[in-house]
């Protein structure tokens, strides 16, 4: 599939870095221009939206919801959000703590009766992603997981008994087993499935009408988009399909850029939310907590909101501006990273800052390829720590093996330079004075070449 679809594929990428005011076109036809490379590179399908004080003042679909039936992505389309999901578990939560049905300082023993050690973790650690409980996606079976039905109670069980990875209280990444747990304590709480009680505890009083939980429901038509994956340098198949209940409460929800904007509106709201639970969401002091992620950003001089999520076929991304009361969201089914460096080069360009564009090329230099294939060794703070990547060449492209077996292709973007497509990092093979290969940059990690590797 991926080479049949490459046939609309613009070859020269523009390669430059843009301030939006500088420029004589409309607001509105920069964006589209930014956009355009992704979509066109098989790197993005899906909605973009831009609101400003509430009001959507760009709102565009590209690309196709379903590629082999030729159906195109509209403003209605759904996608699934993955790890975006956590937000509206955590506003159900504190949907059930603001009409006092439960207390932040609920221990989970509380709720679910007989959890191992429950009452040292309270509702609390869960919202903020501090319990300490082994998280299911690091289980060695996690992907047979997936393979199979859940409920919020078979995804707690998978956990409950394993070791605690650190005592609760501190953060050290994203916590999925924890809203796993926030899920099933919501069942309790409510009586309801939880796909019916956050319908009914969120989506409902938003007005979220094309908003919901996948939870495998027989007969269910959530009418989303199908999920792809990056395929080669530029191409997509179709992604492996999951069971969505097994990520329940933590990536199972779908929705709308259009729902979207409805919820972050809406958590505003005194009849919502009382403001003391509002500011506890964006308290400073919890960088990672109630589905937001929460930085000082020196680009846009002030705290910026964002979060988003990667799950087989989808990718999600947002981020809000509080000052401008700005919004960018981006919702692909294509299952590449490149999102959430979309929405803040969108919310620069809105904001006539500069930005910049999308700047691949189709094919790799004869130089870049002196010393492949190389392996290099990464430090213990790596994304997979204390790993040795391998960079190797295959077909006149270059790729990167990492030790779980999982491959990632580079796309060049200069001499020695590539972006991996699947997590959207820059990479960055290093070369000494004499032309041999020394480091690997990865983003902003740095691994040392390994003697007597290279070829």
């Amino acid at each position: 599939m991926g080479r049949a679809l490459l046939s609309a594929l613009t070859l020269a990428l523009a390669a430059a870095s843009h301030a939006a005011a500088a420029s004589p076109k409309s607001q509105s036809n920069a964006i589209n221009d930014y956009i355009r490379p992704y979509v066109e590179t098989h790197n993005f399908s899906g909605v973009i939206l831009l609101a400003k004080r509430g009001q959507p003042v760009f709102a565009r679909a590209y690309g196709f919801a379903d590629v082999e039936r030729r159906r195109v992505n509209t403003l209605t389309t759904r996608f699934h959000i993955a790890s975006m999901s956590m937000q509206f578990t955590a506003a159900a939560a504190l949907r059930l703590v603001n009409s006092e049905r439960l207390s932040l300082d609920t221990p989970v023993s509380d709720v679910v009766v007989g959890y191992p050690k429950g009452d040292s973790i309270t509702i609390r650690h869960l919202l903020t992603e501090t319990s300490g409980i082994a998280d299911i996606n690091g289980l060695p079976d996690y992907a047979e997981v997936l393979k199979a039905h859940q409920t919020p109670q078979s995804l707690v069980r998978k956990v409950q008994n394993l070791p605690r990875d650190r005592a609760p209280g501190s953060y050290h990444g994203e916590e999925h087993s924890a809203y796993n747990l926030l899920a099933l304590i919501v069942e309790r709480k409510t009586g309801l499935p939880f796909a019916k009680a956050v319908d009914q505890l969120v989506f409902g009083p938003l007005g979220m009408k094309d908003s919901g939980i996948d939870d495998d429901s027989p007969g269910a038509r959530h009418g989303t988009s199908k999920g792809y994956q990056p395929e080669g340098l530029y191409g997509i198949a179709a992604a492996e399909r999951i069971h969505w209940s097994a990520k329940t409460g933590n990536a199972s929800a779908f929705t709308t850029a259009a729902d979207e904007l409805k919820f972050v509106l809406g958590i505003n709201r005194s009849d919502f939310l009382k403001p003391e639970l509002r500011a506890l969401m964006f308290d400073p002091a919890t960088p990672a907590a109630y589905g937001w992620f929460k930085s000082d950003s020196s680009r846009f001089g002030q705290r910026v909101l964002s979060m988003s999520g990667r799950s087989p076929g989808f990718t999600a991304a947002m981020t809000y501006l509080p000052k401008e009361q700005l919004l960018v969201v981006a919702l692909s089914n294509i299952y590449a990273s490149a999102p959430p460096e979309m929405v803040e080069e969108i919310a620069a360009l809105a904001l006539n800052r500069p930005y910049q564009a999308l700047s691949l090329k189709m094919s790799v230099d004869a130089e870049s390829l002196a010393g492949l294939p190389a392996n290099f060794q990464f430090p213990k703070k790596f994304y997979q720590p204390d790993a040795v990547v391998r960079v190797g060449a295959s077909d006149g492209g270059v790729s990167l093996r990492w030790p779980s077996g999982d491959v990632s292709v580079l796309i060049p973007t200069a001499r020695d330079h590539y972006m991996d497509r699947a997590y959207w990092m820059p990479v960055e093979v290093v070369r000494d004075a004499g032309g041999r290969i020394s480091q690997l940059k990865y983003g902003s990690f740095v691994g040392e070449a390994v003697a007597g590797t290279s070829s």
